[in-house]
């Protein structure tokens, strides 16, 4: 149950594009059939001839399915859940009804008739988009939510009375920074207390990790060096809300704070082909690693990788001599895509 104050998201059609959502579909279908011919045929060599016949007709007509659907996906999503779901069952009744009529002309291939066939089709196809709906709530934001937040109640009042400090050490002496730093600790905020969205720019994002450190600097000045490799970064690519803005707080909290020199933390963003590459490096001394909280937030941001992006993303960490890295892959999407 979402807690007080928190929105549920909606529900998510799957992305026919994503090769998680392929690789699940194919393997759930045959994983049927191969059921469906064992109950069927009892003695194990005529059961490996009938699934090889169910394959023959089975095989294509799954990867034109997962072809047209593919092909539509971007119209799907913009469609309300229920809405887009009757026409994925109508895509795949129109496409198996074409198909049949097709194979019906080939003598070599198993001939079902074509009623059963369309209602074996519609419910395995509602079956399956029931599966990956229940998959989705079961990774959904509004319960992994939750788990941020009590991560940030830890960390939040030592960043937030800390920052207010400094800036009441601003006040006099330089106002006009001391203007600008509430600003950003506002702006900080309203964004961590903002509606959960589907999906942000990368722009925003990076504009959000600037404000942060921007705060950063002034409680720890000359302690805290950030570089910043940003050139590369597409500022349309589209991701989850809060997926690195909790990384270079990590950064900070766990690599800069704990020392008493001066820490340089690294943010690279870029683009690789149909890729996008993100990398948060910080100082790392083991004995200095006794806070809590950086494995919660790690746990949180896969989580919601994977709600969004099922296989295709994935988030690296790795200790290397004095320096801790957090990796993020994920596939490139815009707005226009």
């Amino acid at each position: 149950m979402a807690s007080i104050g928190q929105s549920a998201y909606p529900d998510l059609l799957p992305d026919f594009r994503n090769l998680g959502v392929m690789a699940r579909v194919l393997v759930a279908v045959n994983g049927l059939a191969a059921a469906g011919v064992l109950f069927a045929t009892p003695s194990p060599g005529g059961a490996l001839e009938h699934f090889m016949n169910t394959a023959a007709y089975l095989e294509p007509l799954l990867l034109i399915e997962l072809l047209v659907l593919a092909a539509v996906s971007p119209l799907l999503a913009r469609l309300p859940y229920w809405t887009g779901y009757a026409v994925i069952v109508g895509i795949v009744l129109a496409v198996v009804a074409a198909y049949h009529t097709l194979v019906m002309r080939l003598p070599a291939v198993p001939q079902p008739s074509l009623g059963p066939v369309l209602l074996l089709a519609a419910l395995v196809a509602a079956t399956l988009l029931a599966y990956l709906r229940l998959r989705a709530k079961a990774y959904s934001p509004a319960l992994v939510e939750a788990r941020l937040q009590a991560l940030q109640a830890r960390i939040r009042p030592h960043f937030l009375f800390n920052s207010l400090n400094a800036v009441l050490s601003l006040i006099r002496r330089d106002p006009k920074r001391a203007e600008r730093a509430l600003e950003d600790l506002a702006e900080v905020f309203r964004t961590l207390m903002s509606e959960p969205r589907q999906f942000v720019r990368l722009a925003d994002e990076i504009a959000l990790l600037e404000r942060y450190a921007g705060i950063e600097q002034l409680r720890l000045g000359e302690r805290l060096r950030i570089t910043w490799e940003l050139d590369a970064a597409p500022s349309d690519a589209l991701l989850p809300p809060l997926v690195l803005q909790p990384l270079l707080e990590n950064a900070v909290f766990h690599g800069v704070e704990p020392g008493t020199a001066a820490g340089d933390v690294l943010v690279r963003i870029e683009r690789r082909g149909d890729r996008v590459l993100a990398r948060i490096e910080n100082p790392y001394v083991a004995d200095q690693q006794r806070r809590v909280g950086n494995r919660m937030a790690l746990e949180n941001i896969r989580e919601r990788l994977t709600l969004f992006f099922d296989a295709e993303a994935r988030i690296r960490t790795s200790a290397d001599g004095r320096r801790y890295k957090v990796e993020i892959e994920m596939p490139y999407k815009s707005e226009r895509a």
